[in-house]
C-alpha cells in the first residue's frame, strides 16, 4: 500500500525565525539580569555596610566609634572617597575617649553547605580574639547554625589566643577546632557535637584570616591608635 505523497512531504518550518526569536529571548533574559544587578546593587552594598558596622560593635567590646582601614605591606590608610581601594579591609574600635579597643576583620571558610562568613574581633591587649559574628551562613537549621546560638561555642572567643611567634611573622599557635570536650589550650575552638563541620569552618577561617592579617597589622597599631585622636 503505497502512501499518500501529500503525507510524505510535509513543509519544514523554517530554522531562521526559530533561532532569531531564541536570541532575542536570550538577549532579553541577560539585559534584564544585568539590570536588576544594576538596580539591587546599591541596596545589597548599603545592607552589608549596616551589617558590618553593628558587627564591629559586637566584636570589639567597649568600642562606640569605628574607622574604616585598609591594611597593605607598607602600612595602614584610611578609606576615603578619595583614597585607594586595594587592600585588606579592617575596622578599627575606639572607645569613648578615643582609646583603640581592637579591630576587626572579616573571614571565611567552606562549611558543610555553602561558605560560612564571619566577622571577628582582635583585642591588641590581651593578644586575642574576643568575638565573632556570623555574617552569611547556609548551614542546616538546628545543627550548622549553632556556631551562633550555642552558648559554649560562643564561649570560645571570649580570649582565643592569636599571639604571633617571636619573629612576628606567624601565629606562634595555630588556631584549630578541636573534637567536643578534648579543649586543652587557649588557642583550640571546642567544636560543638553534631555540627563539626560548621565548627571547623569557623577555626579555618579564623586561622587563615589572622596568620594573613596581624602580622602586617601589628607593626602599625600605634598608627591606628592615633587616627581617632587626630579626627576628634
Amino acid at each position: 500500500m503505497s502512501t499518500p505523497e501529500s503525507e510524505i512531504m510535509k513543509p519544514a518550518t523554517p530554522a531562521g525565525p526559530m533561532i532569531r526569536t531564541l536570541m532575542g529571548i536570550a538577549m532579553l533574559s541577560g539585559f534584564l539580569v544585568v539590570l536588576t544587578y544594576q538596580l539591587t546593587k546599591p541596596m545589597i552594598e548599603e545592607n552589608q555596610r549596616r551589617a558590618i558596622e553593628a558587627a564591629v560593635f559586637q566584636v570589639i567590646p567597649g568600642a562606640v566609634a569605628r574607622q574604616d582601614f585598609l591594611l597593605d605591606d607598607s602600612g595602614v590608610v584610611a578609606v576615603t572617597p578619595e583614597g585607594p581601594s586595594e587592600g585588606i579591609p579592617i575596622y578599627a574600635g575606639y572607645d569613648s575617649d578615643g582609646r583603640l579597643k581592637g579591630i576587626a576583620a572579616k573571614a571565611a571558610a567552606q562549611g558543610y553547605a555553602d561558605m560560612i562568613h564571619l566577622l571577628y574581633g582582635y583585642d591588641p591587649a590581651c593578644r586575642c580574639i574576643r568575638g565573632i559574628k556570623v555574617l552569611k551562613l547556609a548551614e542546616t537549621p538546628g545543627l550548622g547554625d549553632k556556631i551562633i546560638t550555642d552558648s559554649d561555642f560562643v564561649a570560645n572567643f571570649d580570649a582565643l589566643d592569636a599571639i604571633l611567634s617571636s619573629d612576628g611573622r606567624a601565629l606562634a599557635n595555630d588556631i584549630v577546632t578541636v573534637k567536643h570536650g578534648t579543649k586543652q589550650h587557649a588557642w583550640e575552638i571546642d567544636a560543638i557535637s553534631g555540627a563539626t563541620i560548621s565548627s571547623k569552618a569557623v577555626g579555618k577561617a579564623l586561622n587563615r584570616s589572622a596568620k594573613r592579617i596581624l602580622p602586617k597589622l601589628m607593626p602599625h597599631l600605634d598608627d591606628l591608635a592615633q587616627q581617632m585622636v587626630i579626627q576628634r
